[in-house]
């Protein structure tokens, strides 16, 4: 497993591993979702919003990786049914610990097409 906490989570992902990608965070993580306003909190919500979320997003794949002082960017394309979707997982560490992941996804419609999904799995 690489040790750069970013690169972890793009491979923990890329492999469907929600496992490895939970471990990476603190305890006390955040989750910003594109959809519900208030930030979800833990480690308990993050592992479930993964594991929705690869299940619901058919031809996954990251497209690009920008790095900076204060956190990492993955772009990524997937589909959600019939819907094309773009987004970016935007990453924050301390100590080489993950513990912030924000997403961000366009079009309009197919953030729809998510949240209507995705509220159905977490219901």
């Amino acid at each position: 497993m690489p040790t750069d906490p970013y690169a972890a989570f793009r491979a923990a992902v890329e492999s469907r591993d929600v496992d490895a990608a939970v471990r990476l965070f603190a305890d006390d993580c955040v989750f910003l979702s594109p959809i519900v306003h208030e930030p979800y909190r833990g480690t308990g919500p993050l592992r479930a919003i993964l594991t929705g979320v690869m299940s619901l997003f058919e031809d996954f794949r990251y497209t690009a990786s920008y790095a900076g002082d204060g956190g990492h960017v993955l772009a990524f394309d997937t589909r959600v049914g019939d819907r094309a979707l773009q987004g970016v997982d935007i990453l924050r560490s301390r100590d080489g610990v993950l513990t912030e992941l924000t997403v961000m996804v366009r079009p309009y419609s197919a953030a729809t097409a998510l949240r209507e999904r995705m509220a159905a799995l977490l219901a």
